[in-house]
């Protein structure tokens, strides 16, 4: 690849687009990106608040009622009648000092959050006393550190400092809580969170909680929320400006002249791409700057960004027309923010965040330190699934492919035929597909583990199978149908036991996920078991390969006579991996 011709492109598609967007729509674009980056600070200094005076209660303004009834989002104050109650028109009736209340469900919750709202109010009227410590004789600051963290905290009785091992504690894996009694004087829980931010309930933007017993909440992670939209709404606008682009050269053939210049489709991909990827990181460094991130949360987004271009890229290149195109986007942007969303919410209380780059964000954001393990098993799947959809586009980045209006699954056969020339190729494409399956299988883990465990591991243990065969397979279909390669048994088999072995070699990378703690999981330790890295005897570490090679060999076999034998093969592939999965499971549980 030529640095300077790659620059060149670069700045042509710069000025290109330069040209094809007026001044009104530059406008309009700015101001969108502009709201897009002020989303996350608005979101934290004014949190949505859903059923917002969802419940009447009927309370006159002389009452010592009024005022927390007012203070509360949930609650509205209307006028007190004697019959508004059963006439539906309030939940709860203050009157005289008696309640009544409505004889529904409704009326059972309206109650309920009248008793939280007088708890809070009384708190708030015992914080306006000068005498803090006589207010709130105790104070306690909640803070959830690693189950292998050595943490310091104050003796009972005012003693010297003691250290506690969280570790040797009985606890569900992700996280200790470490309560420490603290004089009350300042122990209101005020304060200010991250990059200027206010203090958020239930530790939203850290990990940390003061105040009161009766006022310390479980963490839910609204910084995860709004983090995840407020780094990847702008990938949006990004994604959709390049497709646009790769799609438009497509139809209207004005990508016909690069193809005849002497740069090679490596230079013209890379040109084309580099100017919305150095648009995302900018955008994406703005982002950060603004809810006080740093070098590593511009770091952690990065790879998704380029996942998003490296999928919009390849879809591009399929889809025969706009409308075509966006419904691939569409696809795409819901599959990568789910896949960056899902797993970043439980970053305060479970280890499965870590399978998100966005995970990264929120630590980055808390002030906690970031290890190089760590950051690698967060951003290296996406960041391989990238190269490879790129490198996969590059291939069919030809004249027959690009003008050519053919259906999708057509063109996607020719993307993953076209690396392929001798059998030795099939091991090292099935290395390299082995991001997404790790992108796809970490997916499934994320999306499991909330699911008893009698249900989750079965699941998984049968999409797991599915996964990796169709991993190991799909190139090969492909290939045998293209006429790459002799439509035989032998060739077959041959093809097959190399797409197995480097899928073995590959899979190895599954082993990273030990350096954050997902074996500590019944899933984790389900999936590594199917790997053989699970503590178990050597004759089954030898297992996986002999089942890769024969399973591989099986749907290839298939592969090379038609599609209907592909797929019958294919699933048989699939029952006997399963049927291996489970068995391993068993007998190392």
């Amino acid at each position: 690849m030529d640095a300077k011709k790659t620059l060149r492109i670069a700045r042509w598609e710069v000025s290109k687009g330069r040209a094809a967007v007026d001044r009104r729509t530059a406008v309009a674009l700015v101001v969108v990106l502009l709201l897009l980056g002020g989303l996350a600070p608005a979101l934290a200094a004014n949190p949505p608040t859903p059923g917002e005076g969802i419940y009447r209660v009927g309370v006159d303004e002389s009452s010592p009622y009024y005022e927390p009834v007012q203070r509360n989002d949930r609650l509205r104050a209307v006028d007190p009648d004697s019959g508004m109650v059963a006439a539906g028109e309030a939940e709860v009736l203050i009157r005289d000092g008696a309640f009544r209340v409505a004889d529904t469900r409704k009326g059972q919750a309206a109650l309920a959050e009248l008793r939280d709202a007088v708890t809070a109010y009384n708190d708030y009227l015992m914080r306006q006393e000068p005498d803090q410590a006589a207010a709130f004789p105790v104070v306690v600051d909640l803070r959830y550190v690693s189950q292998t963290e050595v943490v310091r905290v104050g003796a009972p009785g005012g003693g010297g400092p003691t250290t506690t091992t969280p570790a040797d504690r009985t606890t569900e894996p992700g996280g200790t809580a470490t309560p420490t009694t603290t004089p009350s004087g300042d122990g209101d829980g005020a304060g200010s969170g991250f990059g200027g931010f206010p203090s958020l309930p239930g530790g939203a933007f850290g990990g940390t909680q003061s105040g009161t017993p009766g006022e310390l909440t479980p963490p839910f992670p609204l910084g995860s929320l709004v983090l995840a939209f407020a780094f990847l709404l702008p990938m949006n606008v990004v994604i959709q400006a390049y497709g646009s682009t790769v799609i438009g050269e497509r139809i209207n053939r004005r990508g016909e002249p690069l193809l005849v210049a002497p740069v090679s489709p490596a230079d013209i991909v890379v040109g084309k791409t580099l100017p919305y990827f150095l648009g995302a990181a900018v955008v994406t460094a703005v982002i950060a700057a603004a809810v006080g991130g740093g070098v590593v949360t511009v770091a952690a987004v990065l790879p998704i960004a380029a996942l998003f271009l490296a999928t919009t890229f390849v879809g591009a290149l399929l889809a025969r027309s706009y409308k075509e195109l966006t419904f691939v986007t569409v696809a795409v942007s819901v599959g990568l923010t789910a896949y960056a969303f899902v797993p970043a919410v439980f970053t305060e209380v479970h280890p499965i965040a870590a399978i998100s780059p966005l995970s990264l964000v929120v630590q980055d954001l808390q002030g906690q330190p970031v290890g190089a393990g760590e950051f690698v098993f967060s951003t290296l799947p996406a960041t391989l699934a990238a190269a490879v959809c790129f490198a996969l586009g590059i291939g069919i980045y030809r004249e027959e492919d690009l003008f050519t209006q053919r259906p999708i699954p057509a063109k996607l056969g020719d993307a993953l035929a076209a690396p392929l020339s001798r059998p030795r190729d099939v091991a090292l494409w099935t290395v390299l597909f082995i991001p997404f399956v790790l992108v796809a299988e970490l997916f499934t883990l994320a999306l499991l583990f909330v699911l008893p465990t009698s249900i989750s591991v079965p699941v998984l243990l049968v999409a797991i199978a599915l996964v990796e065969e169709v991993a190991k397979s799909i190139h090969v279909r492909a290939a045998f149908a293209r006429g790459v390669f002799e439509r035989s048994t032998r060739t077959g088999l041959l093809v097959g036991a190399l797409a197995g072995a480097g899928f073995f070699v590959g899979e190895k990378l599954l082993l990273v996920v030990q350096l954050v703690g997902l074996p500590e999981l019944v899933l984790g330790r389900a999936t590594l078991a199917t790997v053989g890295a699970a503590g178990m005897p050597l004759w089954m570490l030898v297992a996986p390969l002999a089942l890769h090679v024969g399973t591989a060999a099986l749907s290839a076999v298939g592969a090379s006579r038609d599609e209907t034998s592909y797929l019958v093969a294919l699933a048989g592939a699939v029952v006997v991996h399963v049927a291996y999965n489970l068995t391993v499971v068993t007998s190392v549980a």
